[in-house]
């Protein structure tokens, strides 16, 4: 149990028997009444996020999520299977739990996989990994006053838009949060 008062950004509580990430956070002291604390709340499992307020010193229960570096070894048809640096356990994770972060996971990549009470919650990546162009057109400037784009597929099988001067076979760091080029490796 914590109070609200107590809050901070990352913090994940469980509220009716659900878990939610504390994205942003303030204490508010209207000219009348009693202080509150404004909150940003992500659902840890769908992703949703709501607004809600709390009275000042409410008590709200926490849940403990364990962030661990796991390294993803491959993936058996059902299930992402990661291995904990530290004890090298193996845990496989389900597909729906992995989501999108599956568009830029490469074998024996580093990723944080959050646990709570042993169950899978997210996994999250760097900021931006590097991956390989497999396939992609090649490239014809013509009359452009500024630069234009082309789609390009990924080794994972991500399909984004690049400049055109890329060709097959070419490194590019590519942002995980969007999907997009961020420059040539």
């Amino acid at each position: 149990m914590a109070s609200t008062n107590d809050l901070k950004n990352g913090m994940v509580l469980d509220l009716d028997g659900q878990l939610w990430q504390v994205l942003w956070f303030q204490h508010h002291k209207p000219g009348k009444g009693n202080t509150v604390v404004r909150t940003k709340l992500k659902h840890v499992l769908t992703g949703k996020v709501v607004d809600k307020t709390f009275n000042s010193d409410t008590k709200v229960d926490t849940a403990t999520v364990d962030r661990r570096e796991m390294q993803y070894l491959y993936h058996d048809g059902s299930a992402f299977v990661f291995m904990d640096t530290a004890t090298f356990d193996q845990l496989p994770i389900p597909d729906e739990t992995v989501g999108d972060a599956k568009d830029y996971l490469l074998e024996n990549q580093l990723a944080t996989v959050a646990l709570h009470e042993g169950t899978p919650l997210y996994i999250d990546l760097p900021a931006s990994v590097e991956l390989e162009i497999t396939y992609t057109e090649p490239g014809l400037q013509g009359d452009r006053s500024t630069g234009g784009t082309k789609p390009a597929t990924l080794e994972t099988g991500k399909q984004i838009n690049v400049p055109l001067f890329l060709t097959t076979g070419e490194r590019v760091k590519v942002d995980t949060r969007d999907g997009s080029y961020l420059g040539r490796v």
